[in-house]
This record gives C-alpha cells, sequence and structure tokens, in this order.
C-alpha cells in the first residue's frame, strides 16, 4: 500500500527544500569525514613518532646498563595483551587505551626474549584535540546547512511565487477572464536574462491575447450574422403570413418561426459573451414566479413547492433560464418533468435518458452532439449564461434512477 503524504509534502518548495538539505548534509558529512581523518592521523602520527622516540631512548638506556627513564618501564603493568605479544615476537609497535578515563598512547619493544619494554605517553591533549575538532565539524557543518537551507528556501520562494501568480492568471484565464495577464516584469525587459518562469510567462500571456482575440472575433461574427438575418426574416416571416391557408404554408411559417427564435438566441449569446448584460432586480416570490413560468410553457409539468421564499433577482432573466430548462426537459427528457421549489432551490427533473456525459462534466456547448443523439442546441447554453448573471449556479446532473436534473441555487432568499 501507498503511504500517502500531506498536500503541502508535494510543493515545488517542500521539495527543493529538502533535496538541498540532503545534499548540504551529505557534502557535509564528507568533508567532514575527511578533514577528521586527515587531522586524526597527523594527530595520532606525531604521538605515535613520540612514543617511538622515547622507546628508542629507552631501549639505549636499558641495554647500557642505565635507569630508564619516567614512563618506561619492563613488563609495565596496563601494557595491553596485544602490544605485549607483538614486542616478544621481536617487533615494534603503538597502542591508544584507557586508565581511569586517562587516553594513554603505549610503545613496546622486545627487551630480552621473554620480557617487553614499554614507553606510555600521555594522551589527553591529542583526545581533546580532536574531540574539539569533531566539534567544530558538527557544529560549523549545521551552521552551514541551516544558512545554505534558508538562502536555498528564499531562492525557491521567489520562484514558487511566481509560478502560484502565473497558475492565478490561468486559472482566471479558464474562468472566462480574458483580461488576465502574469505581466511578469523579466518577460517584459529584454535586457534582463530569462529564465524558465518568465518564458511560461510570456507564453501564457500570448496565449491569452490570442485566445480573447479569436473569441472576440468570434462573438463578433454571431453577433454580426444573427443581426443581418433579422432583416431578411422578418421579410419571410410577413411573406409567409400572405400565403394562402394549407400544410405547405404551415410548414413555411414553423420554419420561418424557427429560424427567428435561433436568431434571437444568436444575439442573446453574443450580448451574454461580451458580458454587457445588467441586472435589473427586483422582489419576487418564486413559487408564484414559478408557475408563471410553467402556464407559460403549455407543458404538463408538475410543481412542486416544498418551501416558498422571496428572492431579490431579475424576473425576466429567472423566467428565461426556467423556461429554457423546462423546454429542455420535454423536448429531450420524458414525462413526468417535476419542477420542485426547496427554498432558494429549484429543480427540473424529467425521467429521459438524462443528460450526456459530456453535459454533467463540462456543462452545455453550443450545438454539440454526442454519440448520434440529438443535440441540445442553445437552450441551456443560455440559461447557463442567465443564470451566471444573476449571480446563481446552475449544476446538471443525472438520477441514480433515471432522467436529467438540473438544479438552479438562487442567492440571499427571504423564507415565507
Amino acid at each position: 500500500m501507498r503511504l500517502a503524504l500531506p498536500r503541502w509534502a508535494g510543493t515545488l518548495a517542500v521539495k527543493t527544500a529538502a533535496f538541498i538539505t540532503v545534499m548540504s548534509c551529505a557534502l557535509a558529512a564528507l568533508l567532514g569525514v575527511l578533514v577528521h581523518v586527515s587531522v586524526t592521523d597527523q594527530t595520532v602520527g606525531q604521538a605515535r613518532d613520540l612514543a617511538l622516540s622515547r622507546l628508542q631512548d629507552a631501549t639505549q638506556a636499558y641495554e647500557a646498563g642505565d635507569a630508564l627513564p619516567p614512563g618506561a618501564g619492563v613488563d609495565s603493568r596496563g601494557l595491553p595483551a596485544r602490544l605485549r605479544t607483538l614486542a616478544l615476537t621481536g617487533a615494534r609497535g603503538t597502542m591508544v587505551t584507557s586508565d581511569q578515563g586517562r587516553p594513554i598512547m603505549w610503545a613496546a619493544g622486545p627487551a630480552d626474549g621473554r620480557r617487553a619494554l614499554a614507553v606510555e605517553v600521555d594522551y589527553a591533549q591529542q583526545s581533546r584535540t580532536i574531540d574539539g575538532l569533531d566539534r567544530s565539524i558538527l557544529w560549523s557543518s549545521a551552521l552551514a546547512i541551516g544558512a545554505t537551507v534558508l538562502v536555498g528556501a528564499f531562492a525557491v520562494t521567489r520562484v514558487t511565487r511566481r509560478l502560484h501568480g502565473t497558475a492565478r492568471v490561468a486559472r482566471l484565464i479558464s474562468a472566462g477572464d480574458l483580461d488576465a495577464r502574469v505581466n511578469d516584469p523579466r518577460a517584459k525587459d529584454p535586457t534582463r536574462p530569462q529564465d524558465e518562469v518568465a518564458v511560461v510567462a510570456a507564453a501564457l500571456d500570448s496565449m491569452a491575447a490570442s485566445l480573447q482575440g479569436k473569441l472576440l472575433s468570434e462573438q463578433r461574427f454571431t453577433a454580426d450574422v444573427a443581426h443581418e438575418l433579422r432583416t431578411p426574416l422578418t421579410g419571410l416571416h410577413a411573406a409567409a403570413e400572405l400565403l394562402p391557408p394549407g400544410r405547405p404554408t404551415e410548414l413555411v411559417r414553423d420554419r420561418v418561426a424557427a429560424l427567428r427564435t435561433l436568431t434571437e438566441d444568436l444575439l442573446e449569446i453574443s450580448r451574454l459573451d461580451t458580458g454587457r448584460e445588467r441586472l435589473e432586480a427586483d422582489t419576487e416570490e418564486l413559487g408564484a414566479l414559478v408557475g408563471r413560468v410553467v402556464r407559460a410553457s403549455g407543458t404538463d409539468t408538475e410543481v412542486r413547492v416544498v418551501r416558498d421564499v422571496r428572492v431579490e433577482t431579475d424576473r425576466r432573466r429567472l423566467e428565461r433560464v426556467l423556461g429554457n430548462l423546462v423546454a429542455n426537459a420535454h423536448k429531450h427528457g420524458a414525462p413526468p418533468v417535476v419542477l420542485t421549489v426547496d427554498g432558494p432551490v429549484v429543480t427540473v427533473r424529467d425521467h429521459g435518458g438524462g443528460f450526456p456525459r459530456y453535459l454533467v462534466a463540462h456543462g452545455p456547448q453550443r450545438f454539440r452532439t454526442e454519440g448520434g443523439a440529438k443535440g441540445h442546441g442553445l437552450g441551456l447554453t443560455i440559461a447557463a449564461g442567465q443564470a451566471e448573471v444573476l449571480g446563481a449556479r446552475l449544476t446538471f446532473t443525472n438520477a441514480v434512477d433515471g432522467g436529467a436534473v438540473a438544479v438552479l441555487t438562487l442567492p440571499g432568499a427571504e423564507s415565507e
């Protein structure tokens, strides 16, 4: 089973700080070991040379029959057994031992065939030197690691702050704010060195500008087409009214009416896209408003008022949203269609095949079809756009037991 780490552990700053800490510790440990080994070898070597030199003097005095110098003796008490064995083989050697907590350097050699001549040298000063060196290495390493981590964290924080700013702008653009830009100062000044963050920021700003230009061009095209279509459609509608009664006339009038509706929908979408829509708020009883919408739709829709409220909203826009939801439920779903009011939450449910997967995941998309199914046209797109103008939240889900469910949650409401 994979260990679950906290969210903060995955941030770039934490990973970089951990990497810097590990590398600093490894470097400090390597340098510390090298210094320790070098100084220890030098200190021990000096102490060994001194002990062997005194052993040489003691050997000369012993062979001449003179008194042994201080610290020298034959088969001295405390002489390590291994060093005594080595001396009895005719060789010389040194060894550091501890006598009641006091470090001693022993040097021993053969005195005659069955005894060992030994010299002891105080090793306390050398031991304190090595201990002091180890403490200095430890403290200096800790300080160096701390300073390196602080400097590295400061440098990484500056980079991650710029990355967070770039990500925030990307989210704003994704949410529809096409005017958002990173405006990284490094990307604006060509004389300054360009790092990777500046390159990403410049690419994001360029992409946003290009996307904004294309969307504005598309919006202008949609608005121009819809506007230009209104005049000939008006004339076509007037001409259709002059046709003699009959089935062909009914078909022509029906298609002309559909074209006029589509043109008006395109104009409404173009206004929503440009953000020029403004609220005309008033206080409305939600239950009564829902009843009017259902009656105006001329459909067999069941209305359930669980809890009525008064809402401050734009009546025309709210009626447009609910009317589109009801019309979509009857056109693409199956009866019974139920409209429920529960406080500021209005639910429209049918019992058909449900919304397509793409619509539930990404929201309504204009004219899109999937798997050969009939598309959802512009009705839900307009409903979502008008809901956004109202400050409401419109979500699309599918019921577990079948059917599409559209939930409109209105802001601030007063209970009846």
